[in-house]
């Protein structure tokens, strides 16, 4: 295997295990909030807002992961 073959492998690995953890957060995140809403719907708008927050923290994880594939994919790291 040559040194390109390893670096696009490794690139690939670096998404696919980057994107694991947020996905998972992301549907536990969804699911506790839905949850919430639906036990006390008065605190829904509260709830939401905060959901909203931890989808974005989440999903920052996520692009942070695919920009470390890029930067390894295209030899910069």
């Amino acid at each position: 295997m040559t040194n390109d073959g390893l670096r696009l492998i490794a690139a690939a690995m670096a998404i696919g295990f980057g994107t694991i953890g947020p996905g998972i957060g992301l549907g536990l995140l969804v699911n506790s909030a839905l949850g919430a809403m639906g036990r006390n719907p008065e605190a829904a708008g509260q709830v939401q807002i905060n959901m909203f927050i931890g989808i974005a923290v989440t999903e920052a994880l996520g692009i942070f992961a695919l920009v470390v594939s890029l930067l390894i994919g295209f030899k910069i790291f």
